[in-house]
């Protein structure tokens, strides 16, 4: 059974978001930090992303950690499944200042277990209870915790990455890498140099403010980077998020490659060389089921969030089932030889074996996966539950899945409503085999949604 989701109150589906100073404080993040220290008591690895707030924060942070006895490595600024990777070689616990893919007004916590997964539902709900009701005790002078520098462990996640590959199968591979002024900077073209890559780089210095491009790398924000990618003959282009737990691609026409194909793409390839089960959530594209059983591995479906499939894939290994891979249609992969979080570095580093292993370009391997149609929608509204209860009501004589919100499946398409856990909005995805029935079915539940708001009062901004 997969993991279920629980209801939390502080915590959404990736860590503490919110924007600086409104929803985030500096005294929150410390009260965070002390009732992280009061639950794993021991040596805490930290550190954070570029966002100009985070030097702030993660002050706040180390003093919270500090005042209730931990000891506390700063590991500097670095992606976060960098640090995840820190934390599981011999860690307490780990949390990083990083609010992802979000504009940069905002910024964020996420905590980390040592076995380097984000901190589960159960763990988060006892976590807030010491968050609201401070149920933690700051310890006295003379057994605060003691603060070291730790950059260095950064070059294990490094090594860790590139020592995964036979060989240098990057060489005479010109791929162009952009970390959007985030962590990636920091190890991506090193990861790819590593590899044999030739490596050319845009928007690869660090700035909190992002002025290249927002740290969400959306077709629209890597315009210069496929411009840069056919203009130096490169094989693909590689960009991140925020905290570079996200790689998407450009193929070598200037193509952004959708996410889904991406994860169909890289399952594909793992699928090829071991037979075993993939995990992922109800949101990724159809087409990513119909390339794993097509190579005779199998499915297991998860909610909404890195954090479910991680340990979904954990609890299936535990069980002794063959999981082989996993992640999100987001450009979220998880890699489970080398960790259990999503790895926009190592995701980089596949790519490059990939095609180093097929010696094809991408886009043709891109155009030889099975045609699919995504039409993707957000509503912002504060009343998600509601009309997400509506819409179960509207289609409940359908095939429908409740694992996270409502998926309604009809003749070889499906649509996905969910409230988001990172934001006040309602996504809603329709997959579908032909454009003219993913279209329809799109209109459909969009006019369903309406009818919902309109006929409940429900406050809602529909973006149709």
């Amino acid at each position: 059974m997969p993991v279920k989701k629980m209801q939390k109150r502080l915590f959404g589906t990736n860590g503490v978001r919110g924007v600086v100073g409104k929803d985030l404080t500096p005294d929150l993040v410390m009260v965070i930090g002390q009732s992280l220290g009061s639950m794993r008591k021991g040596r805490i690895a930290v550190g954070r992303d570029t966002r100009t707030s985070g030097e702030m924060f993660i002050r706040a942070l180390k003093a919270g950690l500090l005042s209730v006895g931990c000891d506390v490595v700063d590991c500097g600024i670095l992606p976060t499944p960098a640090l995840q990777y820190i934390v599981k070689e011999g860690f307490a616990a780990g949390a990083i200042i990083t609010a992802s893919h979000n504009p940069p007004e905002y910024n964020g916590v996420k905590i980390i277990e040592p076995d380097g997964t984000e901190m589960g539902d159960e763990e988060t709900v006892k976590l807030e209870d010491k968050i609201f009701s401070r149920a933690f005790s700051v310890e006295p002078w003379d057994r605060t915790g003691k603060e070291t520098q730790g950059p260095e462990l950064l070059t294990n996640y490094i090594t860790a990455i590139t020592g995964s590959f036979s060989g240098k199968p990057g060489e005479g591979m010109t791929v162009v890498v952009d970390p959007g002024s985030g962590p990636a900077s920091l190890t991506t073209p090193r990861i790819l140099t590593d590899l044999g890559c030739r490596v050319l780089t845009i928007n690869a210095i660090m700035d909190g403010t992002f002025p290249g491009r927002l740290p969400e790398p959306s077709l629209e924000g890597l315009m210069n980077c496929a411009a840069l990618v056919t203009g130096s003959g490169a094989a693909f282009g590689v960009a991140h998020d925020g905290d570079a737990d996200r790689a998407v691609f450009i193929d070598e026409k200037g193509r952004f490659v959708e996410e889904n194909l991406q994860f169909a793409l890289i399952a594909s390839h793992i699928c090829r060389r071991k037979q075993g089960i993939v995990v992922t959530p109800v949101s990724t594209g159809q087409v990513a089921e119909d390339v794993v059983t097509r190579a005779r591995s199998s499915i297991e479906y998860t909610p909404v969030g890195s954090i479910y499939v991680a340990r979904t894939m954990r609890s299936l290994l535990d069980q002794g089932k063959p999981v082989i891979f996993g992640g999100e249609g987001n450009g979220g992969l998880i890699f489970p030889e080398h960790q259990f979080c999503r790895d926009g570095g190592m995701t980089a580093a596949m790519m490059v074996s990939l095609l180093a292993s097929t010696g094809k370009k991408l886009s043709e391997l891109v155009d030889e996966l099975p045609p699919r149609t995504i039409i993707k929608e957000k509503i912002v509204t504060q009343k998600g539950a509601e009309i997400i209860g509506r819409l179960k009501n509207a289609y409940s004589s359908e095939k429908i899945d409740e694992t996270d919100g409502v998926k309604i499946f009809r003749n070889g398409s499906w649509a996905l409503i969910r409230a988001s856990g990172t934001e006040p909005i309602i996504r809603v995805i329709i997959d579908s085999p032909l454009p003219e029935d993913g279209q329809a079915f799109h209109t459909e539940i969009m006019n369903c949604i309406r009818k919902a708001v309109d006929s409940g009062g429900l406050e809602a901004s529909l973006h149709l």
